[in-house]
């Protein structure tokens, strides 16, 4: 899954304020990067660690791999956009902060390995799985029917699909079935379940008597704030977490309009990897010493707190 892409000149300022916020590189919703604007000032990040005290699990940590005990590194994929997910609080140049992040770094620690992390765009991920680029990969990654077909997924948290509009807009007041954007120009990310869903069910407007909705991709989170926010589009599909958070920044001047369909979060590897058992026993073993609830804690998504990881778990419903 991919994590948001979020008028006219006159709300310019507040829309460079949020750059850091939504533009950075490859963020989880699918974007395929982007530059924070000079000046620009990005929202901290908490100053709590609750994966400082994370230690080794032995019984864990030999799950894994004796190739990958040996070199005690993983190479990570790693989309990077906005908060609460992952995102960069002080610029491209320093260390990302976020919930994907966290919960990366308390998994490695459990298993006693280093993250050689690499950003890269949501859409290249999981093909580089298969390539064997890269071990494992993050970014809000929706588990779907259709990608179970080519990728593993250890869980960690539920997420999903939720749908915001600029402030002020009473035209749309919850989306509960997509012909209710029949007529509407929608945006989302490049690569993402959001896409995807939109795609295959556009005929359903069709199917109703009424005109067809509009999608418009876009490839950074910034490109598609600046279009909600000029009237360029309507409504934007994107995470439930990303645009709850989104609507909590003033600059943003949008309103989440609530939850579509959720769906399974998980790191994401390629079919058949050996990692996968090491990986969720790392998660249960967060989730039972209370490591887990603190991160989820930290970045406002305990709603989204699962009671146990699971290996492909079914799409929801």
């Amino acid at each position: 899954m991919k994590l948001p892409a979020f008028g006219g000149r006159l709300r310019g300022t507040a829309v460079l304020a949020l750059l850091p916020l939504l533009t950075l590189t490859a963020c989880g919703s699918g974007d395929t990067g982007g530059t924070a604007a000079v000046g620009a000032q990005a929202s901290p990040a908490p100053t709590t660690d609750p994966v400082a005290s994370v230690r080794t699990v032995d019984s864990v940590a030999a799950l894994l791999p004796a190739d990958v005990r040996r070199s005690g590194t993983l190479r990570v994929g790693s989309s990077i956009g906005f908060p609460p997910g992952a995102y960069y609080p002080n610029g491209s140049d320093k260390a990302p902060a976020g919930q994907d992040i966290d919960l990366a770094d308390a998994v490695a620690k459990v298993l006693g390995v280093r993250l050689r992390r690499q950003d890269a765009s949501f859409e290249t991920i999981l093909p580089a799985l298969g390539s064997g680029k890269y071990d494992v990969g993050t970014g809000n990654f929706g588990v779907t029917t259709e990608r179970l077909k080519t990728i593993d997924f250890v869980t960690y948290v539920n997420d999903g699909q939720g749908f915001a509009v600029k402030k002020g807009n009473t035209a749309i007041e919850k989306v509960t079935d997509l012909t209710q954007l029949c007529g509407l120009t929608v945006g989302t990310g490049a690569g993402t379940t959001f896409e995807t869903t939109l795609t295959a069910q556009k005929d359903e407007c069709a199917k109703a008597g009424k005109e067809p909705y509009d999608v418009k991709v876009y490839s950074e989170n910034a490109a598609t704030l600046t279009a909600l926010q000029q009237g360029r589009i309507d409504v934007i599909m994107s995470t439930i977490n990303g645009l709850r958070y989104q609507a909590s920044q003033p600059a943003s001047q949008t309103t989440f309009l609530g939850e579509y369909h959720r769906l399974d979060v998980g790191f994401a590897f390629k079919k058949g990897s050996p990692l996968t058992k090491a990986f969720r026993a790392a998660v249960d073993e967060l989730i039972k010493d209370g490591t887990y609830a603190r991160i989820l804690r930290k970045w406002g998504t305990s709603a989204s707190a699962i009671e146990t990881s699971r290996i492909n778990p079914p799409e929801h419903a």
